[in-house]
């Protein structure tokens, strides 16, 4: 316990699903925690709000605060670091997690679908690493944490049969796809200054709040789920080590640095490999 002590993390996604479970996390270790999603309050039917996660951090002695920004607006995001500084000061640590999908054949998503996922998955992280950078560089290094997906690979046809599931998440995973080669690249450009920039996704479903999309998915093929502690322990490892310009999968940088799986708070030991995930209860 202890290896964010004194650091500051700002999130973004975090009022659900593996944002928050990051947040968490990193608060445990002594972060100090700044969340951000595109609203206060609720988001229609979907569970979760930033007020109740940083409630539930505090409640637990953490520090976390909340900024709203819709990620797909330019403009909603020009300051967004200077803002987020705001609650505890410079930030150490940059977890781009916020993304959305519109899951449509590659010949049927429009200019418009396809704006919308550039915009929020791959500009808005490079703009928000790009706005704390220069503090970064000033205060002697860093972390930026890109969170990706396996869809950045098309999948072997058929994919479980669904040769139409394999297809619809192209135009997805090609917006992750340009996210993990920018990802390499930056982390090469700043790494004399100790900024530390890699990317991670899920090696298999996470089933959050959002994902509704692979739900079914997941209830056919349970050994498909991985357990959201599972990405928050591994975002842990590369937002505290010396890895630079990694594309990896969750469940790989966890055996390969050797760390434990740990609940949350960080006080139990789930394991290093996938974790019982109840998938009908995150229905």
């Amino acid at each position: 316990m202890g290896s964010c002590e004194g650091k500051v993390a700002f999130i973004t996604g975090a009022s659900r699903g593996i944002g928050r479970a990051i947040a968490y996390r990193f608060a445990a270790e002594g972060a100090s925690v700044v969340l951000s999603a595109s609203r206060m309050g609720a988001h229609g039917a979907l569970e979760g709000t930033l007020e109740n996660s940083v409630s539930s951090i505090q409640a637990t002695g953490g520090k976390a605060a909340a900024v709203a920004a819709d990620l797909s607006d330019r403009a909603a995001r020009q300051n967004l670091i200077e803002r987020a500084s705001e609650p505890f000061g410079p930030i150490d640590i940059l977890v781009n997690n916020a993304a959305g999908a519109r899951m449509k054949l590659p010949s049927e998503a429009s200019s418009e679908d396809r704006s919308y996922m550039y915009e929020l998955n791959l500009n808005a992280p490079i703009d928000l690493a790009q706005q704390v950078l220069p503090d970064m560089k000033r205060r002697g290094g860093g972390w930026i944490l890109n969170i990706s997906s396996a869809t950045s690979v098309q999948p072997t046809l058929p994919y479980r049969d669904s040769k139409v599931a394999a297809l619809i998440i192209g135009p997805y995973g090609a917006t992750k796809a340009a996210l993990d080669r920018y990802t390499q690249a930056l982390a090469h450009e700043v790494a004399e200054f100790d900024i530390f920039v890699n990317a991670m996704a899920p090696v298999a479903i996470v089933l959050t709040q959002g994902a509704s999309y692979v739900r079914d998915i997941a209830r056919k093929n349970p050994d498909m789920v991985e357990p959201v502690e599972m990405m928050a322990e591994a975002a842990l490892a590369l937002c505290t080590g010396r890895h630079a310009g990694r594309v990896v999968y969750s469940r790989d940088i966890v055996h390969e640095t050797g760390c434990r799986v740990r609940s949350l708070d960080g006080r139990k030991v789930l394991g290093d490999a996938f974790l019982e995930a109840d998938v009908e209860s995150t229905a």
